[in-house]
């Protein structure tokens, strides 16, 4: 029992040693309590601009789906269809009327089909400006 507690030791004072012998003397010690502060700036930014992205896929899925309660001609009475539509029409910006078809199901189609390709477009120029200045490679 004696032997193996002393074989024990000089595996670990042997390990050691190895460890001295392979670290650079010139290298900083890094403490647990050291933070790694550009890692966190391009966890950050890589956070902000997946938040900016899936926002222009909200705000696009918005228009498209109130593109196919009309033509699809839903229920204008139903509480889905309401909130769809309330936050569609917010969202199309100047884009509601830029083209006036006749057809209510083409000018819909057109304007808010326009309005989601901007807010696709949109977002994924502001996801990749915040990479950018974040410096997150994309």
């Amino acid at each position: 029992m004696g032997e193996h507690t002393s074989r024990e030791d000089d595996v670990t004072t042997s390990s050691r040693a190895e460890a001295t012998e392979d670290s650079e003397p010139d290298a900083p010690v890094k403490h647990a309590s050291e933070v790694d502060w550009r890692k966190i700036k391009d966890q950050s930014a890589g956070l902000l601009a997946s938040i900016a992205r899936w926002l222009g896929i909200i705000f696009a899925a918005f228009l498209v789906l109130d593109v196919i309660f009309v033509i699809g001609e839903a229920n204008p009475g139903n509480g889905i269809v309401l909130f769809v539509k309330s936050w569609a029409d917010s969202l199309s910006l100047g884009f509601k009327d830029l083209f006036t078809p006749k057809d209510p199901k083409l000018l819909v189609l057109v304007n808010y089909g326009i309005a989601a390709i901007f807010w696709l477009v949109l977002s994924s120029i502001v996801a990749r400006l915040i990479r950018r200045v974040g410096g997150v490679s994309a």
